[in-house]
């Protein structure tokens, strides 16, 4: 990556201004983006790379925008979507899976259940994509992320190509090093490997056990960002926010869902200010009753300074 994008006549289609990000979150809110990209290839994310850097432009990464929360204000810079890199690959001699930053679990995980190998199972009802899996750590139902990832391949802001292992990402719960304000790494593919096969048909039917189960008793049919609040072990954050008696409590339009109080579903133009003031008064009230301080898991993107 030698050569100097200063304008955006080369790059007519993969850079756009004034974008609104609402619709690439599952919260469906938030204000616009000063430029937008949404990249389909390893070689268009460089190009795109490549024109923050000769024009001096922040960068912001987005994936599936399952667990965000965008400011109204928006956000300065260039933020670039990765959930258009798609692609999948099995290595059946060596057990594993390489996909793509954007690919969606669920596929994933039905795809791993077909070959069946056992231990992705978890993953099918996560509404977000591998990306985002890897930097959060992402889990469910026991499972999570660093249970079988190998290796994780990203970019450097640079555009120069980066090969990471578990033992440097310092996982955590729902946490890695990737999350850090500071880290400049872009997860464009994740190489997961799995233990010995069983049966495809009895790992299809855990699956879609794990995924009724959860869409039994998550709102997934509804805007929302995922589990807003950490668990704080042992105890379970929507079971302390419940015993608050907040399900259904609303702040404009945002409202802690009646089916699990530990989402917070957008019934309709929630602004993302309100949003967070009912992340905070779920906070207090919690803090009040049961001097728990509940720690968001959602991400917050962009200036709040306004929301009091």
């Amino acid at each position: 990556m030698t050569a100097s994008i200063t304008d955006l006549s080369s790059l007519p289609t993969l850079i756009r201004s004034n974008v609104s990000l609402a619709s690439f979150t599952t919260m469906k809110a938030g204000g616009c983006a000063q430029w937008f990209s949404n990249p389909r290839t390893i070689a268009e994310l460089q190009q795109v790379l490549l024109w923050a850097n000769s024009n001096h432009q922040p960068i912001t990464m987005i994936g599936a925008g399952s667990n965000l929360l965008i400011s109204d204000q928006g956000l300065p810079g260039l933020i670039i979507c990765t959930r258009q890199l798609r692609g999948i690959t099995y290595d059946a001699v060596a057990r594993t899976v390489t996909a793509a930053a954007g690919e969606p679990l669920a596929r994933l995980a039905w795809q791993v259940a077909d070959h069946g190998w056992s231990g992705f199972e978890w993953a099918v009802g996560i509404p977000g994509t591998v990306g985002g899996l890897v930097v959060m750590n992402a889990g469910a139902q026991g499972g999570c992320a660093a249970d079988q990832l190998q290796s994780v391949q990203a970019l450097t802001y640079q555009g120069e190509s980066v090969n990471l292992y578990p033992q440097d990402l310092d996982f955590a719960y729902r946490t890695s090093n990737l999350q850090k304000d500071d880290c400049q790494l872009i997860v464009v593919g994740a190489t997961f490997q799995f233990p010995t096969g069983q049966d495809p048909l009895m790992i299809r039917q855990d699956t879609d056990h794990k995924l009724k189960q959860r869409h039994s008793t998550q709102p997934y049919h509804l805007a929302n960002c995922g589990s807003v609040f950490r668990n704080p072990y042992p105890q379970a954050a929507g079971k302390l926010i419940e015993e608050c008696g907040l399900k259904g409590y609303r702040i404009g339009n945002a409202e802690v869902s009646p089916m699990h109080a530990n989402f917070i579903i957008n019934t309709g133009n929630a602004k993302s200010s309100d949003i967070l003031r009912l992340i905070r008064y779920i906070q207090a009230t919690v803090q009040t009753k049961f001097g728990i301080t509940l720690e968001p898991e959602v991400k917050m993107l962009g200036s709040f300074a306004d929301v009091t």
